[in-house]
């Protein structure tokens, strides 16, 4: 059984064994993992139950009996409510602690008022520092560009920081008329206290962590190049500092593997090549060239329109997958990148691809690399043999509509 279970309120642990994460940072996974899951709002029961379907149908193709994941339910947003009268349970921090490894469907945000984003949240009070986003193109998926299949990059996005930290005032406010009225005296700052008042933190520590996970990210896909992007042209002293200390890191940490452009003229030989970019023109540029860009590592609020941008390119957000991880403790939570959709709640209808690539990464993850592979192949063939949801299937000719369901039914079909 390995390590003693712990007991909740709620959450019901099923047989199955602990994930110990090794002094590497990595999971020793066994033979019945147990893995948390959060279904999420909105859509988020049908691409679940559709995802967790083709999962286990994965690791039963590849391993047979011997291998096999113990799924535990954890709560958050509306669901947890429900059950726990509470959107965020202390226990479900508690659980994925203690059990280092999760996934999740999209959870609800109100947007102007109400709770605080739950996603945030979570990626807050669990230090998942790395938000990591891969990005590439499946043959036969529909594309607004001309050549999709030149996007190929994993993006790490700061996870705690930024303007996502939360500190805030609204413009009206008792809070709102302080903070302006100490910048107005301390910094000669003229802000009205009618004014909504944010600030974005960015640290030295902060930075060279996310920097740091990119370039071991790098090294060990054997990828080309490392990417800075940033705004510090304008922000200088987060944005911009955040240039100078993801330098500071590839000059004095992994110089025998990486070189910065300046040190090299832009010809790094055999090593990786650490370059910078200012966020609107790789905006532009990951239209015109993206093949120029491998590896990218950026603060949060610019991850998060970067990563948006180029999944569009690749067929959209639908088909996005993402992993939030803290490389130094081993905690890592994979989930769905889009939103709830509650218009299409209980539908059956929507793409489940997003859940079931972010299952691929967390395989990947934990070393059951058939299994990441078997999953990919079949998605591609499914992709292939034109048999989608129909996000994908209005933009085929000759397609098939399947519903959420009945995708993931066809893509264990292809395994």
């Amino acid at each position: 059984m390995g390590a003693t279970m712990s007991t909740f309120q709620h959450i019901q642990v099923p047989q199955g064994e602990k994930i110990a994460i090794g002094a590497d940072g990595l999971p020793d996974t066994p033979s019945k993992p147990i893995i948390g899951f959060i279904e999420g709002d909105g859509i988020g029961p049908d691409i679940w139950k559709a995802s967790k379907f083709l999962f286990d149908k994965a690791v039963a193709h590849c391993y047979g009996d011997t291998r096999k994941v113990a799924w535990m339910e954890i709560y958050a947003g509306e669901k947890a409510n429900k059950v726990c009268g509470n959107y965020f349970p202390e226990e479900t921090l508690d659980a994925i602690r203690e059990y280092n490894i999760a996934i999740k469907g999209p959870l609800t945000t109100p947007v102007g008022e109400g709770f605080r984003s739950l996603n945030v949240s979570l990626r807050q009070e669990l230090d998942l520092y790395a938000c990591v986003r891969p990005v590439r193109h499946f043959e036969a998926v529909p594309s607004p560009v001309v050549n999709p299949d030149a996007v190929d990059m994993t993006i790490f996005r700061e996870n705690t920081e930024d303007v996502y930290a939360g500190y805030e005032v609204k413009a009206g406010t008792p809070e709102a008329e302080k903070l302006a009225a100490f910048c107005a005296q301390e910094f000669g700052w003229e802000l009205s206290g009618h004014t909504g008042l944010g600030l974005k933190p960015v640290s030295e520590a902060g930075s060279k962590r996310l920097v740091r996970a990119a370039l071991r990210y790098a090294i060990a896909q054997k990828r080309k190049s490392v990417t800075l992007v940033h705004k510090g042209n304008i922000m200088k002293y987060t944005e911009g500092a955040f240039r100078k200390w993801g330098y500071e890191v590839v000059r004095d940490e992994f110089s025998d593997v990486a070189v910065a452009w300046a040190d090299c003229n832009g010809d790094p030989g055999d090593k990786i090549l650490v370059q910078d970019a200012i966020a609107d023109i790789f905006l532009q540029q990951i239209l015109t060239r993206p093949k120029n860009f491998d590896v990218i590592a950026t603060t949060n609020l610019n991850g998060d329109y970067m990563s948006d941008a180029l999944a569009a390119q690749v067929g959209g957000i639908g088909i996005a997958p993402g992993a939030n991880i803290n490389y130094e403790t081993g905690v890592a939570l994979f989930e769905a990148t889009h939103g709830t959709a509650p218009k299409y709640a209980d539908l059956d209808k929507v793409n489940p691809s997003s859940l079931i690539l972010s299952g691929v990464m967390m395989f990947e993850h934990l070393g059951w690399q058939e299994v990441a592979e078997a999953l990919t192949g079949a998605l591609t063939k499914t992709y292939g043999d034109k048999r989608v949801t129909y996000d994908f299937h209005r933009l085929m000719q000759g397609a098939t509509l399947l519903k959420c369901s009945e995708f993931a039914e066809a893509v264990a079909g292809n395994l």
